[in-house]
């Protein structure tokens, strides 16, 4: 690896083509990073002198291509120039995705550059790019954005020029050795991995833990002091992630913790209604004809408001569980009017009755009064938020976390979630990424109660998702892992 990162700091001259291929060479082999058979049984060095055009290379290609000339498929890059930037990365050969369609079109593999340019950029950028990544590698037919062509840098032009629409995952030799050297790495061992080549057994230790960087990033940790304070910015959030990631506990935590108990926790489901969450009139034993008569009764918002007034110094939390299992533009009502946290001036609204808690007829929402709706991005059967309200409230994501599996679970509940958490990461479409189960579900520490947990808890969501239809594009990997648990419960 020295070797290939040396020559990334060298400017392109006549030696430095064949020079490129003893730096490839060195990655094989006994104390290297990947397997000698695999040079050759599965890629090849390319790095030709044709470079009159002022676009030099060197590149591995996938084996099967041929020996001169233009090549198809996924190559990992390195771009030299005479003075100023080179880059390195990974490029969809001239000659179109044959013969690697199938790792190219994989969700996979775009999610894990993706993350890997948002890993450098954030870890090591200091506020520049260091990284790219497209959103789609297979769309050859889209130029390389402006922007990124400037960033490559005049010294590049005409590599941008010539490769700029086969070019998917970039990074630029920067004067810092150690990412550089991360970098080379993390893209090698993608492009590797895409032709079935895993790292040295020496070399997998940091492999895993470079993965675990990146990955990170691809579904991030939320904690509860990130949650708290981005209540008491922006006032009205929506946390939602796939079942079993602790969003409720997370709330309730919130209240327990940070809030001091200052604030109450409501659950929304298909029935409720603006009498139930704003106010209404309800029914009240009464003397004459009827026996009944009707009194304004306060809902949740206008209870958590009075609440909230009651204490002005501290802030309050309404935790609103499952939130969008509720018909919310009836529930919210006129009320939706209140939820602009960055409104110029106090808004106001005026409903048809005095309730408990408003001044009048009139309801303002108190600037201590945060809101936390909670939602399962895995519930199919209730209607997608709507814009309105979107745009008043802040979203974010709490995703299954490796980390905790790792701390608190046996080692099959270890293995049954990387490998399912592989399969999602790698063949789940976008909607149906938020499917994959939370963390909670494999947090045994007991190998018996984790077989049974696997048996009566996952094996039978994983079964539902097929059945209705939620993992169709990959519903082999799926049936091949619920044969997987059979073998380890049996």
């Amino acid at each position: 690896m020295e070797q290939l990162v040396d020559l990334l700091y060298r400017p392109h001259d006549e030696t430095w083509h064949g020079d490129a291929e003893l730096a490839f060479e060195a990655l094989f082999g006994g104390g290297n990073r990947y397997p000698e058979t695999a040079l050759k049984r599965e890629v090849q060095i390319r790095a030709p002198r044709l470079d009159s055009d002022g676009a030099p290379f060197a590149a591995l290609i996938n084996h099967a291509a041929p020996n001169a000339g233009a090549y198809g498929g996924m190559s990992f890059v390195v771009f030299p120039s005479v003075s100023g930037s080179t880059c390195f990365g990974l490029v969809v050969g001239t000659q179109g995705l044959s013969p690697d369609e199938d790792v190219l079109t994989r969700p996979g593999h775009a999610r894990r550059t993706q993350a890997i340019a948002r890993w450098l950029n954030r870890e090591f950028g200091h506020g520049d790019l260091v990284a790219w990544a497209k959103q789609d590698p297979v769309r050859i037919d889209q130029p390389l954005p402006g922007s990124v062509a400037s960033w490559l840098g005049e010294s590049l032009a005409a590599t941008s020029k010539k490769y700029g629409d086969v070019m998917y995952a970039m990074s630029l030799v920067t004067p810092d050795r150690v990412l550089t050297t991360i970098a080379l790495k993390a893209m090698l061992d993608v492009f590797m991995a895409g032709h079935g080549v895993a790292t040295l057994k020496p070399e997998r230790k940091e492999a895993a833990e470079i993965e675990a960087s990146y990955m990170a990033h691809l579904m991030p940790d939320l904690t509860g002091s990130e949650l708290a304070s981005m209540l008491a910015t922006r006032r009205f959030v929506v946390v939602e992630g796939p079942p079993g990631t602790g969003k409720t506990r997370m709330a309730i935590d919130l209240i327990d913790n940070h809030y001091v108990g200052n604030g109450t926790s409501i659950q929304f489901h298909p029935n409720t209604t603006y009498e139930a969450f704003i106010g209404g009139l309800s029914p009240q034993s009464a003397h004459g004809p009827t026996g009944l008569s009707f009194y304004p009764k306060p809902g949740a918002l206008l209870t958590a408001i009075a609440a909230a007034r009651a204490t002005p110094e501290r802030p309050y939390l309404l935790h609103i569980d499952e939130i969008n299992r509720a018909d919310l533009a009836k529930v919210l009502g006129e009320a939706i009017y209140l939820f602009e946290p960055k409104a110029d001036a106090a808004r106001s609204i005026t409903l048809e009755h005095q309730f408990l808690g408003a001044d009048g007829q009139v309801v303002e929402m108190p600037e201590n009064l945060h809101v936390l709706g909670t939602m399962n991005s895995a519930d199919r059967s209730v209607a997608i938020l709507d814009l309105a309200i979107r745009r008043r409230f802040a979203f974010v994501s709490l995703w299954p976390q490796k980390t905790v599996v790792n701390e608190l679970a046996c080692d099959l509940m270890k293995d049954a979630f990387d490998r399912l958490l592989n399969i999602f990461v790698d063949h789940a479409s976008g909607e149906a990424m938020s499917l994959m189960p939370g963390h909670s579900y494999f947090l045994e520490q007991d190998t018996d109660r984790a077989k049974l947990a696997l048996q009566t808890e996952l094996q039978p969501l994983l079964t539902e998702y097929l059945a209705q239809g939620y993992v169709a594009g990959f519903a082999g990997e799926i049936a091949g892992y619920l044969q997987w648990i059979d073998a380890q419960t049996s």
